[in-house]
């Protein structure tokens, strides 16, 4: 069976544009995949699986020749995670890129199903994407105020200040480290530790950098 050059045409515009909205949050949030990045995944994506199903119906019949039209599809799933990777930025302990890496994982899936004619799949997982990155966004945000463990960093002095007095100044309003790193300059002139509350929220934040701050010998304090 070959495709006729309309329908080809239309799986690839089609493809194209559900990617691109996709894209175009990425875009919005200035990450390193953005709006181009997806538009060409979802459409090579769906090329690929065209050229998989129907670009070697010339040769069907040919003795002992048999085709797989998933292979190539195959191949996308398995090689998309290098492009998805490229994405992520590890920063110490701070990962960025992950929903990013994930977004180019998606469009990959959508423009395979564009090319396999599965218009109707490609449209409601487009609009499930949609919703994940942009309307879910702010719950997230919320949830993750809410729940997740808050980390401040503290530069201070080592001949004023010290780490057992950082400590038991958070104590005092009943905030505890879970977790905590120090780093020192090489002249010895400072040192910076990065401390990991076990309380959460974002009133514990603001108290924690307003206790440490306030901590003779103590330079300057951040949230993270």
């Amino acid at each position: 069976m070959t495709l006729p050059l309309s329908d080809i045409a239309l799986r690839l515009v089609v493809a194209t544009g559900l990617t691109s909205l996709i894209g175009l949050d990425r875009e919005r949030q200035d990450s390193a995949a953005g709006l181009r990045t997806h538009a060409l995944v979802g459409m090579s994506a769906c090329l690929l699986m065209i050229a998989s199903a129907f670009g070697f119906a010339d040769i069907l019949g040919t003795p002992n020749v048999t085709l797989d039209p998933s292979r190539i599809a195959a191949q996308i799933v398995t090689g998309i995670g290098f492009l998805g990777a490229g994405a992520i930025i590890a920063n110490g302990s701070t990962i960025r890129g992950l929903t990013t890496a994930a977004s180019v994982w998606s469009v990959a899936a959508i423009g395979l199903a564009v090319g396999g004619g599965m218009y109707w799949a490609a449209l409601i997982a487009t609009g499930i994407s949609l919703f994940l990155l942009v309307w879910l966004r702010p719950w997230e945000r919320r949830l993750d105020e809410r729940w997740r463990k808050q980390t401040i960093s503290a530069v201070f002095d080592p001949r004023v200040a010290s780490l057992e007095g950082i400590l038991a100044a958070l104590h005092t309003v009943n905030l505890h480290a879970s977790r905590l790193s120090i780093d020192r300059s090489p002249d010895g002139g400072s040192e910076q530790v990065q401390i990991m509350l076990e309380e959460r929220g974002g009133a514990v934040l603001q108290n924690a950098v307003q206790i440490v701050s306030k901590v003779n010998g103590v330079q300057r304090t951040s949230a993270e």
